[in-house]
């Protein structure tokens, strides 16, 4: 394992022409030179769990990003939620990590998710040191509110959209401002907030967001990115190929390999998609792989894992 160093600060991208209020952002990052640097591929190296892995001395919290939860319940009571972070959790505490889950509302602003996490963190940490596993909320947590009831040593964030998605800004573009608002008012209705869907254009983070949360000094910041091929009846065909087009690099179907990089970049995911990376991946998909003599190239709890290896590495 190379040694990592130990952050990396921000950097400044051109500022666009566009008013803060236009969303059209098609070419705001055609010409970044990142779009092409994946960093280290890493291909089928997670496809099974190796039988030893280091144990990190401190506590990870895993926190959810936007429209995740902790748990869900369709039937109450009566049946068995659904875990987020299904297989995951019950990996890492297997292996002697101690491990906690954070939910924060699912499509709140960041700015209310990053409160609600601190929160949570704090009620169920008291006082500890822990490395997260998570996104935006908690590079802003990390940087504006400044939690005191609990240490930070790592924030490690996979395929999160650090400088946006074009495909939030093509759904902007394509969906005109009284249309959106009645979608708004429809998602409230069923008690979603709306907040957070304008803070995902690329004009937002890289304006607005970016600038105003900066690194830490002391806390570790680690990233990865994943990028995926979709075939013709992949759920991220349509959006996949919105991102290629306006962003011209690899994606997973939601984020760009340049925007997910923040920090130290741990590398690219080949042939992983977004919802692979929580282990929600069909077990239809893998069956229908392997019948064209494709073997399983990726296992989240393998992935996981690994993540847990690195820190323990770094001696956190």
């Amino acid at each position: 394992m190379i040694r990592l160093v130990l952050r990396e600060r921000s950097r400044s991208f051109p500022q666009s022409s566009l008013s803060v209020h236009n969303f059209s952002t098609t070419s705001l990052v055609r010409n970044d030179p990142r779009q092409q640097n994946t960093g280290r591929v890493i291909k089928d190296k997670f496809s099974v769990i190796r039988n030893h892995y280091q144990t990190p001395k401190h506590s990870i919290v895993l926190a959810h990003g936007l429209l995740g939860f902790d748990e869900l319940r369709l039937a109450g009571s009566v049946m068995p939620g659904i875990k987020y972070w299904r297989g995951i959790t019950e990996a890492l505490s297997h292996k002697g990590i101690e491990v906690f889950t954070a939910a924060v509302p699912p499509s709140g602003s960041i700015e209310a998710r990053a409160e609600k996490l601190a929160e949570n963190i704090g009620r169920q940490v008291k006082g500890k040191d822990v490395n997260i596993i998570a996104g935006l909320d908690s590079r802003y947590m990390l940087s504006r509110l400044r939690p005191t009831d609990f240490n930070v040593l790592s924030l490690t964030t996979i395929a999160t959209p650090h400088r946006g998605s074009a495909f939030a800004d093509y759904m902007f573009e394509s969906i005109s401002p009284r249309q959106i608002k009645r979608i708004y008012n429809v998602l409230g209705y069923f008690g979603f907030e709306t907040e957070a869907f304008s803070q995902l254009t690329r004009q937002y983070m890289q304006e607005t967001f970016n600038p105003k949360t900066p690194d830490v000094e002391g806390i570790r910041y680690y990233s990865y990115g994943a990028s995926l091929e979709p075939s013709s009846w992949s759920v991220f065909g349509i959006s996949h190929n919105i991102i290629k087009r306006m962003e011209g690099g690899l994606n997973d179907g939601m984020v760009s390999v340049s925007s997910s990089q923040w920090g130290q970049y741990q590398g690219t995911l080949i042939g992983v998609s977004h919802l692979d990376l929580i282990n929600w991946t069909n077990r239809l998909k893998w069956f229908f792989w392997e019948l064209t003599g494709s073997k399983r190239n990726f296992n989240a709890i393998a992935f996981y894992l690994d993540i847990a290896d690195m820190l323990a590495k770094e001696g956190l």
